[in-house]
């Protein structure tokens, strides 16, 4: 293996970096992932991994840059994709969950970074990821309230805080299940109840 990834190109090598973050992501904390565990994973040296970044924290910042850049995406491509504010929010929180799905390592990663004591360039990433996703999220529900999809009193941040705590206690108790596909399972009737929150439902 070492000798076909020799020779790639930089970009390539970094972005295969970053899938082996995230494939160990999957298994173990993220403090506990070592230089030389993410070098075995690829089938590399320490010294050929570090020939792409500079420290480990460079790395981080990379693996925490592609998050953003993937989730951010996919909220974006939901908001293009569907024309009512809650039909948004649906493919928003669908869309979430099929992220976690697909890359069960990056609530880890996430939020491992967020509880880092110390400032670094990951971790404002991840702040700055929270806040632009909430951003968007207020925005939505603000259309949904202009358009009377949404109940008009409703406190615009508080609801979107909730769509993502909503979230974040779907994942919480999926790993703690052991099972991360049983999210898919569970997050239309999670998201059933959110929904009569927004409307006003009695």
């Amino acid at each position: 293996m070492e000798s076909t990834t020799k020779y790639l190109p930089a970009e390539e090598r970094r972005a295969m970096t970053v899938q082996a973050v995230l494939a160990l992501a999957e298994s173990q904390h993220p403090g506990e992932i070592t230089t030389a565990a993410i070098a075995r994973q690829m089938h590399l040296t320490q010294g050929a991994l570090f020939r792409h970044f500079a420290t480990k924290a460079d790395l981080w910042q990379a693996v925490m840059a592609w998050v953003r850049e993937r989730l951010l995406a996919r909220i974006e491509q939901a908001s293009r994709e569907n024309g009512s504010p809650l039909a948004t929010l649906e493919a928003m929180f669908t869309g979430h969950v099929d992220f976690v799905v697909e890359y069960p390592g990056v609530p880890r990663i996430f939020f491992g970074e967020l509880q880092r004591s110390e400032d670094t360039p990951a971790k404002r990433i991840a702040q700055e990821l929270f806040h632009q996703y909430l951003h968007r999220l207020c925005a939505c529900i603000d259309q949904g309230k202009a358009c009377r999809e949404v109940a008009p009193t409703l406190a615009t941040r508080s609801a979107a805080l909730l769509f993502l705590g909503t979230l974040q206690g779907l994942i919480m108790q999926s790993m703690l299940s052991g099972d991360i596909g049983h999210i898919r399972n569970e997050a239309p009737g999670v998201f059933a109840i959110y929904l009569r929150g927004l409307r006003g439902d009695r």
